[in-house]
């Protein structure tokens, strides 16, 4: 039951304005440009918050927007036999404030999704809670046909409790990837401890590093960084520690040589793309949120960013 005196018509595109900007532009500006409609900020807040809220308790209760009549998903991979499906999983901060108005701690807004090799179809899910994230993403793997492909990876930036809750809501043995960039920047960063005063060595160190890995695998990395050894310098000693440490635990997911085999993706740039997109909603200028409105508002950002096709696929439910 609506409340907020909107026709059927008007309340998508006062929704999806508030999802766009913030709710001050989409009153003055976005709406007013386009429409000649003069609302409130208030007024699209709750217009928003409200449809968002309808949007999170399906997706909670695990019940996936799919567009009816949808095209299958094309799963090939270009020059590769075997099909394959990707999903995505990642975290960004969310600035919050608490209700009276006063600063709180900045949150963790888990964006997952899932997409098909040649990144024309993706669909994009968000929440606070990490496990029912991770369930609503494999709902959503069952609703948009992933087990169509031959098979179904995760790509990752190996950030806590992500494959755990990954493999614990798909299967125990689901292929997860080490994002390639998240992998070479912990090498990176390693070099410039080891060569503090000499740029060039450290880009030089890096690359050998990285063309072993990419090469030959992170088993192969770990041997090649046991070979070197710890050097003498106390605070490099250490992170040289950690960097030994950090990929003899993701050996298991940085087989680049027989994932480029395959034909697979090694980076995760559709999920941290969403991350960025979704993020920008609710990280603008002196923005902060209260919990319950981000929850209500990242949902639909999210929604949106999934294609027209599964925006209107809600509103023929909302509505």
């Amino acid at each position: 039951m609506h409340d907020d005196h909107l026709s059927t018509g008007l309340r998508p595109l006062v929704c999806l304005a508030g999802t766009l900007g913030s709710f001050r532009d989409a009153a003055d500006d976005i709406l007013r440009r386009f429409t000649g409609l003069r609302l409130s900020a208030s007024s699209v807040l709750r217009a928003t918050e409200r449809a968002g809220e309808t949007l999170a308790g399906r997706q909670r209760r695990q019940a996936i927007v799919r567009p009816k009549g949808m095209k299958a998903w094309d799963f090939a991979v270009e020059g590769h036999l075997p099909s394959v499906a990707y999903l995505g999983l990642d975290a960004f901060s969310v600035p919050m404030q608490l209700p009276g108005g006063a600063k709180a701690e900045h949150r963790m807004l888990y964006l997952a999704t899932l997409y098909t090799p040649d990144k024309s179809s993706a669909v994009y899910l968000v929440d606070f809670e990490l496990g029912l994230l991770a369930a609503q993403l494999r709902q959503a793997a069952i609703a948009y046909g992933l087990a169509q492909a031959d098979q179904v990876v995760a790509i990752t930036d190996g950030g806590n409790g992500i494959e755990e809750a990954l493999r614990g809501h798909f299967w125990d043995d689901l292929p997860c990837i080490l994002d390639w960039y998240h992998a070479s920047e912990h090498l990176h960063d390693y070099a410039a401890c080891l060569h503090p005063k000499d740029a060039q060595a450290a880009a030089g160190w890096a690359e050998a590093a990285k063309g072993v890995l990419y090469e030959r695998g992170g088993q192969a990395l770990v041997a090649y960084l046991r070979e070197q050894g710890a050097p003498a310098e106390a605070e490099a000693a250490e992170e040289y520690r950690k960097l030994v440490n950090y990929f003899a635990a993701n050996e298991h997911r940085t087989d680049y040589p027989s994932y480029r085999a395959y034909g697979w993706d090694i980076g995760s740039g559709p999920t941290e793309a969403g991350c960025k997109v979704v993020g920008a909603r609710l990280k603008g200028s002196g923005m902060r949120w209260v919990e319950p409105g981000a929850a209500r508002v990242a949902p639909l950002r999210a929604l949106y960013q999934s294609g027209p096709e599964v925006w209107d696929a809600f509103w023929d439910l909302a509505l």
